[in-house]
């Protein structure tokens, strides 16, 4: 595996920044809702530390008092004591480390509920622009790094300050002297742990965003499997995604290269200083100024100082990675949506169907204009047809209606209430859609239908899958309505999917109903199904149909032909062939040979 080194492109950050800290504190919210495990496991973590610091004292009495004395009974019972102290011990971590691990996992279940809820109300202007990939790593990724954070992180953090300075506190009684000496090691210790996490953190950043981008080159394959293999592609995809991940491992070896450099050198310098003390301290024994069990506990209580600083080293890094990762979150959590619910949104109550476009213009982004000047009714019941090339605007005429976009320009009216002070939940549950890529879900056929009312009853549910064409396709296979549909349908044809879609959106009954072209993936004989079937449903619903068949064309009341963001023409079929010379070209184009192979 070899690309070119990343070490290069890496820029140095620093270890933490102010930022970092107001991140790190809107992490530690979530804890809240945890605040007494949370306690308790802080509280264990005190246990562990004085259990900690007593067990070299423990030890000294056992060497001083025990064996020099030779008093078996004394040994013996300090013997019992020092392996009851582990025993305690043992099980206050055991209590520490299930607390700990039951708050950071709350603190990833809240989070990822609220990422997903944020994703799932953000308008599609914001799915428009990000990519999959990106989401997926914050959610799973970045969320387990601030799991990590408040969970095992800080709390290895405390613990290592807490017993760093009890056990300085404890040196410094046993022999003022002593203890200044086995300090001397202990700034080249923190100065090395600090070292190492600001070097480490850019390279973690780097494999955090580099493993965002193979997700993204993974999801992205997976989802277009099928055009990889259609266009021969399997081995350009597979060298483009072994370029990325060639990357991502450069990355992690030299991370890992790092920490393979660190930890003996900060074993290196811990253990000279305990070697230092060894001698001094021994120099000490055999002057009688410091007795042999003093010796022991001392050196003990060194080697137990240097596992927080060394902790310390280890837990920086990842700090700064989680408080990265909350940047990443946040940045989700505080994307305002462009379609939300006005702060005085009542419910739209049951409606007609009278739906009246005003001056209504639209631009993606706020930059591409798509529509401009459309001024159009649909009287309840009416079916209205969308004519035009791609481009035309059709497709974001229908998506102003459900509001999944607001125009940018002018208004759109259901009944007289203006869409954008009503309810977005209300207003979708009285439209029934059927987009023009038909999208069903990896579960059962039933599940798909029932996706809009789960409460339907059987009869119901196969009523509207008989109205679409698809009760005979479904009953002929081994299952019926319980087989299980591959994900996004891939299990069955275009036409079969085209019409559980239907199906899915008549069970909902709406009183308005949009159809985006929705039998463009049917062949002539299921399309004359649909047709049938559509032309008995729609009676009284407003429908909205993007048409490319004449059969549409014919079942309309009204005929909108779109050019370039603009109504051009307007009226019945037989009425447009007469007065517009748009229409006559589109229906030469497109629907006359039609006409014709029927």
């Amino acid at each position: 595996m070899t690309v070119s080194s990343p070490v290069a492109e890496v820029k140095p950050l620093t270890v933490a920044t102010p930022g970092d800290f107001h991140i790190l504190w809107r992490c530690f919210g979530y804890v809240r809702p945890y605040w007494k495990t949370t306690v308790a496991t802080y509280g264990a973590m005190v246990a562990i530390t004085v259990l900690a610091l007593a067990t070299p004292q423990l030890i000294r009495w056992i060497v001083d008092d025990g064996v020099r004395n030779g008093n078996r009974t004394l040994l013996g019972w300090l013997v019992a004591a020092l392996l009851a102290l582990t025993f305690v011990k043992g099980l206050f971590t055991f209590l520490q480390g299930r607390w700990s691990e039951v708050v950071s996992q709350g603190v990833a279940y809240d989070l990822r509920n609220d990422i997903y809820e944020k994703l799932a109300s953000l308008s599609f202007a914001y799915h428009d622009r990000t990519e999959t990939g990106q989401l997926l790593s914050r959610a799973i990724q970045d969320v387990d790094r601030v799991r990590f954070l408040t969970g095992r992180a800080v709390l290895r953090l405390v613990e290592s300050l807490v017993l760093a300075l009890g056990t300085l506190a404890v040196l410094v009684w046993m022999n003022p002297i002593l203890a200044l000496l086995s300090m001397v090691a202990l700034p080249l210790l923190i100065h090395r742990g600090y070292e190492f996490g600001r070097r480490l953190r850019p390279f973690s950043m780097a494999v955090q965003q580099q493993m965002a981008v193979l997700t993204t080159r993974l999801e992205q394959n997976l989802r277009g499997a099928r055009v990889v293999k259609a266009f021969a592609q399997e081995d350009a995809e597979i060298e483009r995604f072994a370029a990325e991940n060639n990357r991502w491992f450069d990355l992690s070896v030299h991370a890992a290269r790092l920490q393979a450099v660190n930890n003996p050198l900060m074993d290196l310098i811990a253990n000279f200083g305990v070697v230092f003390i060894i001698w001094v301290g021994g120099l000490l024994v055999i002057r009688d100024q410091l007795t042999l069990g003093e010796l022991v506990a001392f050196t003990t209580y060194l080697a137990q100082l240097t596992q927080p600083v060394r902790r310390v080293g280890m837990v920086i890094p990842a700090i700064s990675m989680a408080a990265t990762a909350g940047e990443r979150i946040f940045e989700i959590l505080d994307t305002p949506s462009t379609v939300a619910d006005a702060p005085d949104a009542y419910p739209l109550p049951p409606v007609r169907g009278h739906v009246q476009f005003s001056g209504v213009g639209f631009a993606y982004f706020g930059r591409h204009r798509v529509l401009d000047q459309i001024d159009l009714q649909a009287q309840p019941g009416q079916v209205i047809a969308l004519l035009g090339a791609t481009g035309s605007g059709k497709s974001s005429i229908i998506n102003l209606i459900p509001r999944f976009y607001d125009p940018t320009e002018g208004g759109v009216v259901i009944d007289g209430h203006d869409l954008r002070k009503v309810t977005l939940a209300s207003l979708r549950e009285q439209i029934g859609v059927v987009l023009q890529e038909s999208t069903l879900f990896a579960a059962t056929l039933r599940e798909n239908i029932r996706f809009g009312r789960p409460d339907a009853s059987d009869a119901e549910m196969v009523a509207a899958a008989k109205a679409a064409q698809a009760h005979d396709f479904i009953m002929a296979m081994p299952e019926g309505y319980d087989t299980y549909v591959g994900e996004r349908g891939v299990t069955l044809s275009g036409g079969q999917k085209q019409r559980i879609a239907i199906a899915r959106a008549l069970l909902k009954d709406p009183r308005i109903l949009i159809l985006d072209d929705a039998t463009s993936s049917v062949d002539t004989a299921t399309e004359r199904q649909i047709q049938a079937a559509l032309a008995h449903l729609l009676r009284g619903r407003t429908a909205f149909v993007i048409a490319q068949r004449l059969s549409t064309v014919r079942l309309a009341d009204l005929v909108v032909v779109m050019d370039k963001g603009r109504i051009v023409a307007r009226g019945r079929h037989a009425d447009l062939l007469e007065t517009s010379e748009h229409y006559v070209r589109i229906y030469n184009q497109q629907l006359r040979p039609q006409e014709a192979a029927v």
